[in-house]
Order: C-alpha cells, then structure tokens, then sequence
C-alpha cells in the first residue's frame, strides 16, 4: 500500500503517490480515455511524423562531469553556461539523422474484451469473480493478487509502451501526441502486493518500432537506461498475434486499468465500507448510465471533470506537501488546509454522484438559496421595462398610473422584482444569472418577434433557467443555453408557464422534478440531449400545440432509449408487498 504522506494536515488525510498508481502524474500514464480508445483498435498504430523539442537525456558519466565542472566554475560563469545549456535544449528539434532509419508502424494491440461485455457482465466480473466480498482497505491488494496469477502464465511476451510524451518531449503539441508508444519485449519478474505498483523490465524489440516515425533510436535507449529499463506495467499493453495466454494477460490488465481509472477512490482504504462490492457496483451502474446516454452527455463531462479536478489537486497537495520543511510556517499551513479542503469538497460531489439514492430523481436537486420577496410594502406592482434606451412610443399602450423602471440588463431588472412585477424586454441579446434564482411570481414577455428578443445562457454557470416561485410565466422569448449543462428550463417547485418561446438546449430539455407544474404552449424546443420536456415522479404538465424536435441527440446503441426524444414520464419502481 501506499505510504502516508506528511505536512501540515491531518496525517490520514492524503496518502503519498507512488510510482506507476494510476491516475496520478507520478504514473506518467497514458489519460485513460486516450488509453481505452486506442486498446479498441484491431489495427496497426498509424506512424506519423512529428517536429518537437526533444528531453535532453545524457548518459550517468555525462551527467556527473557536468556536476563536477559546474561546481568548480565560478558562479557567474557557471549560471551563464547552465542558461546557454538550457537555450540549446530548447532549440533541439526532433529530426532523425540522415543515416538513421525510421521507425517501424507499431502491430496491432489485443482488441478490448470488455468493449462488448453488459452491465450485468462487468458487475459479475468485479463483484462475484474479483474482489467478491473484500473491504475496501483490501481491495487494492486483491487487484494486485488477481493480476499476479494471470501474468504466470506468460513470464515473457511483446507489448506497446504508451507513455505520456513529456517522458520523451519538452515541447509539443497536445493533440498531435496523444502519446508516445514503443513496441518492447516484456520480462515479468518479482511482483509487488499492488497491481497499482507493478513494474516489469522491458528492452527495445527490433526493428524499432513506434507510433513516430522519426523518434532516435539512441533517446529511446536513453530513456529506458534512465528508468533502469523497468516502466509501469499497467502501460504496456499486449500485441495480437501471441498465443491465448498473452489475449488472458491483456484482458486481466484491461479490468485492472478500467478499475484504477473509474471504480477506485483513493479514500476507498481509508473509510470504512460495510459492502464494499455494492460500491463498486454503483459506480459500475454510474458508468454504464454515462456511456449509453442515461445521463445526458454535458451532465457526465461535469462529472468526468470533477473526478480528474480531485486528481490533480490531491497531486498538487502532495507537491505542495513535499516541499514543506519539517517546521511549516503560518502561510505554508494555511496554503495546505486550503488545498486539503478544496479535496474534501470535491470528494463529497463524487460521492454525492455515486449515491444511487441521489441520482433516481435525475442528476438535478434544489440549489435556490435566495428567499421569496414577496409583495411590496405599498403593495403596489412594478413594469421593469429592460433596453438600452426608452422611448414614449415604447410604452404608449401601458396605462397611464403603471409604474415604470427603465434597465439597460436584464439581471438589474430581475433583482428588482416583486411578486406581482412584469418584465418586458425589448429586442436585442441579454444574459442574467437571476434566471436561476426565480423565486417570485413575475412575468418576464418579450415585445416583438420571439426570435428577435434572445437571452443566453452564461457559460460559466451550471442552471439557466431554475423556478420555485408559485407562478412564473415567460413569453415570447428565445432562450439559447451555452455551456450549461443542466435543463434548459428546470422547475423544481410551484408552477411555470411557457408561452410562444423558443428554447434552443445544448444539455437536457425542460425538466418539471416532483411535485412541480409546468404549462408550454406554442412553443418550439430543440436541441436537447435527452428528452425535450422530463416529467419526474408526482409532477405535472399540459402541453399544447408545441414542435418538440431534433432531441435525444444520444449515441446509444440501445434501441430502447430511441423513444425519449419527445416528452419523458419518469415513474417509481414499484415493490410487490406479500403478507406472511
């Protein structure tokens, strides 16, 4: 297991990296999902040629004598040499000497057995075969065993080293390297009580052969000399062509990695869990709902996100932590604390979508903080009357003791609701984080052409458009939704209505949760990646002469989720109930 690290926080806060667990920098891992889309193909790795600044790797003696010369040079000098060192590092191309040949294209990887396996499959899989009724804390050290019988039964054979290319490259282009791969000869030896720890020894096999074309042979060598000829063996992965004992240690690696990358947490050995098979399988479930388009795409992006942001700040914590000397200072501490508790919040998010409990209403819950206002102490209404600038003709048809607020933004006006206001907007673009804290009965109604009085979405934000007021009406609107990835329109209480609007959705369509009321007539909704209205258990709906299309934009192969691109009646399980 892993050792714990020390600094300023709790000492069972955070455990330290080693070397080679997945996920994690130290690792210097393939990122899973380029990993798992390149395990899948059956062909050959196509060799492409790049240009990049290459790591300068020089030789133990190389090295030493550098040390050496610097340390008797004066310290003028020396600095002056190191910078000279450092530009000649930075102006290396990658080019292959003319009298050097290329690389080879890399054979063809073991195609991914788990690709086509069900859900209930890979729940048997984890579950029954290989973990079966282990805690938490063991888990780790179970993968580790079953990992260990299965490399037996071959101590020798050919893989594909897929590193990340800062191994190898200072400077690159990200998405012309997704990684580096260089095909090797494997040599199993002693293992380890981790699967997550495994290392094996590995040499060049020849002809070289690598994903670019033009990769020198003598920084390949370099490299691996380096790293003492030993890399992680969850990087390597077994090519086709080898007997069905190496297509066995292929597919025991693949339920390693899909393990390390999405089952385990790294507080999974540190809390006590009284099932923890029936974890794994909620995450399991939590998976599977992700890729056949259960949970809307932009909705499990949120997810994934937040998953690989606690990665990297428990990986800049540990950083941290390693440079704290033993007597911390006051900034030191409290930077610490700081970081320590924005993992906490993040590990409480996960866990808040791993609870099957949580997700069977659908990924939203009430969020609105901000009090009802209710009406005015006058009692008396306001039109807020949203433009750049107001003229007489504007407001000839409103009656003459109407009480007028003139706003250049949208927000302003929404800020300055009362129960009993109305809102009227003008033509034009307009964005406002008020929509999502709508908790008064106002009217928000455009003045012209719908398509012409347009109010987005911010980006930024997670929610749009959120009611929990009694009765809220929008008319005559265009909403467009960026980058948000809730519904478009969420109601989670009281009664919305929508009338002769349109509603552009990038995440999921109109979404009533229970116990609310919606309203939409003459209305156009399009776009959504889901249904274009969710109607969750105990809510209700009329809708009326509507163009719901171009919805359920979900790459699923089941057919049964086909029928969802319309309207979406979510119902309780039901439990037969039998008298003894």
């Amino acid at each position: 297991m892993a050792s714990r690290s020390s600094a300023s926080v709790p000492v069972d806060s955070v455990r330290t990296i080693s070397p080679g667990r997945r996920g994690e920098k130290a690792a210097s891992a393939v990122p899973a999902d380029t990993a798992a889309e390149t395990t899948l193909k059956s062909t050959a790795i196509t060799v492409r040629s790049v240009v990049a600044s290459l790591r300068q790797v020089k030789g133990k003696a190389g090295r030493e004598e550098a040390r050496w010369r610097l340390q008797r040079l004066p310290a003028a000098q020396a600095e002056e040499e190191a910078a000279e060192e450092e530009k000649e590092e930075k102006e290396a191309l990658l080019s292959v000497p003319e009298e050097e040949d290329e690389a080879q294209p890399l054979p063809p990887i073991c195609v991914s057995r788990m690709r086509g396996m069900w859900r209930k499959e890979k729940v048997a899989l984890y579950c029954d075969q290989v973990l079966q009724d282990c805690e938490g804390v063991y888990a780790d050290e179970v993968m580790g065993k079953y990992l260990s019988e299965k490399l037996k039964l071959k101590d020798k054979w050919l893989g594909v080293w897929k590193t990340n290319p800062d191994v190898f490259f200072v400077k690159y282009e990200e998405s012309s390297i997704p990684f580096v791969g260089i095909l090797v000869e494997v040599t199993c030896g002693l293992y380890q009580d981790s699967s997550s720890h495994f290392k094996v020894a590995v040499s060049v096999a020849e002809p070289l052969s690598s994903n670019i074309t033009n990769i020198p042979r003598d920084l390949v060598d370099e490299i691996l000399e380096e790293l003492e000829h030993s890399v992680p063996l969850l990087e390597v992965y077994p090519v086709e062509g080898q007997d069905t004992d190496i297509r066995d240690i292929a597919f025991a690696l693949e339920v390693v990695r899909f393990f390390y990358d999405f089952l385990w947490r790294d507080w999974d050995d540190e809390e006590s869990c009284e099932n923890y098979t029936a974890l794994i399988e909620e995450r399991i479930n939590l998976w599977c709902d992700m890729q056949d388009g259960t949970i809307p795409g932009p909705i499990a992006q949120r997810f994934k996100k937040t998953l690989e942001e606690y990665k990297n700040k428990r990986v800049e914590l540990i950083e941290y932590q390693s440079l704290v000397k033993e007597d911390p200072s006051a900034a030191e501490a409290v930077q610490c604390w700081k970081k320590y508790y924005e993992i906490v919040m993040l590990c409480g998010l996960l866990k808040m979508w791993e609870d099957l409990r949580l997700r069977i209403h659908g990924p939203f819950f009430p969020r609105i903080l901000r009090r009802r206002k209710g009406k005015r102490e006058c009692g008396k209404t306001v039109t807020h009357i949203v433009v750049k600038v107001m003229t007489a003709e504007m407001v000839k048809d409103l009656s003459s003791d109407t009480l007028l607020q003139q706003h250049d933004d949208l927000d302003l006006a929404l800020d300055n609701c009362y129960s009993g206001d109305t809102v009227i907007i003008f033509p034009g673009v307009y964005q406002a984080a008020n929509l999502a804290l709508l908790t008064d009965d106002i009217i928000i109604k455009g003045v012209g052409e719908r398509k012409e009085i347009i109010i987005t979405s911010e980006p930024s934000h997670d929610s749009f458009v959120v009611s929990k007021a009694d009765n809220v009406k929008l008319m005559h609107l265009s909403l467009i939704q960026q980058g948000t990835v809730d519904g478009i329109v969420v109601v989670e209480s009281g009664h919305m209505t929508l009338e002769n609007c349109i509603l552009k959705c990038e995440g999921t369509g109109v979404c009533v949760l229970t116990g609310a009321a919606l309203t939409i007539t003459d209305s156009e909704i399009t776009g959504a990646q889901g249904a274009g209205v969710e109607l969750y258990p105990g809510s209700t709906a009329i809708l009326e002469r509507n163009e719901i299309h171009h919805c359920n934009n979900l790459r699923t192969s089941d057919s049964s989720k086909s029928t969802l691109g319309g309207v979406n009646m979510k119902a309780y399980s039901l439990r037969m109930i039998e008298d003894f």
